[in-house]
């Protein structure tokens, strides 16, 4: 039954009809509407809300857009936020391949274009670093500040070292026997991502958990974030040919970590890469910190989009 739900679901996000309620359960503010764009080869699902300078907002493993529903309806007071769900990840369509972050670096910018948005404000976290940053060494032009929060770049600054901690062994899971593994046991892995990257795991919600697992355990979902992972060697690959091409970001960045996660090890990490680094800890808090302290992140990146 869960896998025919799973695949009614997926049914009615490709034709466009409501999806059910747990899957509205984390509602944006009002005026935010939702659209599946056609980008880069797949589609792309994508919030859109609010009025002014653009900011796109990147989520990483383990969630989905979603996860920004509370800076969301801050910036979208006088910003224009545009939030997607990444390539075969939340309501996005699944395609076979293109996880490597160049690549969702150009579902992303295909996104604003459709959306006709020339210039942003780009804001992400986990996973979503990765696209980020590549999305601002392919186009700077496009990204006027960044802020990347508590998860390393590949290929960027300590990166190989990173590598060594045994708390990413996932980093290498995946593959046809570990879906097998963990079909219809997806509350189950994602808990482990939740409660080890916590720094009080009480704080990650049950009606949080609920909500990403039946996400991640729609068709093709483990798959997907399997692959986002898979791609990391490539994506070290393609962050290194940019950086000895002499490549550098110029552009403002906030490197953020949570105080019991990274810390102040983002800055350190992207002041390998870009030039105008500012450093930032969210107090309090572990990897997951939109669910452990969002007021304290979203005032943090309020106060940097606003300089």
């Amino acid at each position: 039954m869960r896998v025919l739900a799973s695949l009614a679901l997926a049914w009615m996000v490709m034709a466009g009809m409501p999806v059910p309620a747990w899957a509205q359960a984390f509602k944006f503010p009002p005026g935010f509407v939702l659209r599946d764009i056609a980008s880069n080869g797949t589609t792309i699902h994508v919030r859109v809300g609010g009025a002014g300078p653009a900011v796109v907002l990147l989520h990483g493993y383990g969630e989905t857009g979603d996860m920004w529903i509370d800076l969301a309806a801050n910036l979208a007071r006088d910003h224009t936020v545009v939030v997607p769900d990444l390539r075969g990840m939340g309501l996005s369509a699944k395609p076979a391949g293109g996880f490597d972050k160049k690549t969702q670096a150009g579902d992303v910018t295909g996104v604003m274009a459709a959306l006709q948005v020339q210039q942003a404000d780009v804001v992400a976290h986990d996973i979503g670093n990765m696209v980020a940053f590549q999305v601002a060494a392919q186009q700077p032009d496009r990204v006027r500040r960044l802020v990347l929060i508590d998860a390393p770049v590949p290929g960027v600054g300590q990166w190989d070292e990173i590598l060594k901690n045994p708390l990413l062994w996932h980093f290498r899971f995946g593959g046809p026997d570990m879906e097998r593994l963990v079909a219809g046991r997806e509350r189950i892995y994602l808990d482990r991502f939740w409660n080890e990257f916590s720094a009080n795991p009480a704080r990650f919600s049950e009606a949080a958990r609920v909500h990403y697992a039946k996400l991640y355990a729609l068709p093709g979902a483990m798959h997907s974030g399997f692959a986002q992972f898979a791609a990391f060697d490539q994506d070290a690959i393609d962050n290194r040919e940019f950086l000895a091409r002499g490549g550098r970001l110029k552009m403002p960045v906030l490197a953020v970590g949570g105080e019991k996660s990274f810390g102040p090890m983002m800055a350190t990490v992207m002041r390998a890469a870009a030039d105008d680094v500012t450093e930032g800890v969210v107090p309090d808090s572990g990897h997951w910190i939109m669910e452990e302290n969002p007021k304290a992140t979203v005032a943090l990146v309020r106060a940097f989009l606003d300089r």
